[in-house]
């Protein structure tokens, strides 16, 4: 299916459900901010015309200056979104969360298209109660395979007008026993000026100088990466996290981390993918 959208498009994933909805709503804003067409995808079940037109009119009255695209097709809809995100600028999905409804387009499909996707891909989770609005999240080790991902963080943040923070999770279990790193994102913080401080500032220099507009705060943290930033991130307003493409070991639990962090946040993910060499399609 590649080429059968515009280079560049932002392409959500719609099957009738509230939580494609609120997925369609997203991808509209982002289409309007971005000045990008929309492709709103529904694929496999049945009144996919319905269901599909009813969507475009959403994502229509939710940004009226955009292009949408209604597309449908049969088949899995899992591979469709993958190869479609070749062609991509975004991929926009819904999640269910730990709810009851039934869809292709959510759970397990979200996951795998965020782990296989050749785009970033945004899942929108169900929001936490009491969500806070506190901006970007995005989780960065400080090494060149995390400049992609801070670079899509900053420019989220500077487009939506947000404060972006970013964290770095650390295990040391001496630290742990000895309670010498703060456990959770709003923990006191300590170590500051240390190498891992120093390691992210360096690596987030570039962009606060291309985007002086964004507020931005460091944060080293004690915990496992999908507990941390997974569990506890309903206040912000977006997380972002990278994903390696799944060619080694390594990078399998780099991918698997990316996945923990969608089916745990309780606000909208962004996945990014890190350096992935093309193969012949």
């Amino acid at each position: 299916m590649t080429g059968i959208i515009p280079a560049g498009s932002i392409v959500v994933g719609a099957d009738g459900s509230k939580h494609a909805n609120r997925a369609v709503v997203w991808g509209a804003e982002q289409a309007g901010l971005e000045r990008r067409a929309l492709v709103v995808l529904t694929a496999d079940g049945n009144h996919l015309h319905r269901i599909n037109q009813d969507a475009v009119q959403l994502a229509a009255e939710t940004a009226p200056d955009i292009d949408v695209i209604p597309l449908t097709a049969a088949g899995d809809p899992r591979s469709i979104l993958v190869e479609l995100s070749r062609d991509a600028h975004l991929v926009v999905l819904g999640s269910r969360g730990h709810g009851t409804v039934q869809s292709m387009l959510l759970g397990s499909v979200s996951a795998a298209v965020s782990r296989l996707a050749w785009c970033p891909v945004i899942v929108c989770r169900p929001r936490a109660d009491g969500h806070r609005g506190r901006g970007v999240l995005v989780g960065a080790d400080g090494t060149p395979d995390s400049l992609a991902v801070i670079e899509f963080a900053f420019i989220q943040a500077s487009m939506r007008g947000m404060a972006l923070t970013v964290v770095h999770c650390i295990w040391d279990v001496v630290a742990a026993v000895t309670g010498e790193r703060n456990v959770s994102l709003d923990g006191v913080e300590l170590g500051k000026g240390d190498d891992v401080h120093r390691l992210l500032a360096e690596s987030i220099a570039g962009f606060s100088e291309q985007y002086p507009d964004v507020p931005v705060s460091l944060r080293v943290t004690h915990g496992l990466v999908d507990d941390v930033i997974g569990g506890r991130t309903g206040a912000w307003d977006l997380v972002v996290v990278g994903r390696h493409p799944i060619d080694t070991v390594g990078r399998l639990v780099k991918g698997s981390i990316a996945t923990a962090v969608v089916e745990r946040a309780h606000t909208v993910v962004g996945v990014v993918p890190e350096e992935r060499v093309a193969t012949p399609r």
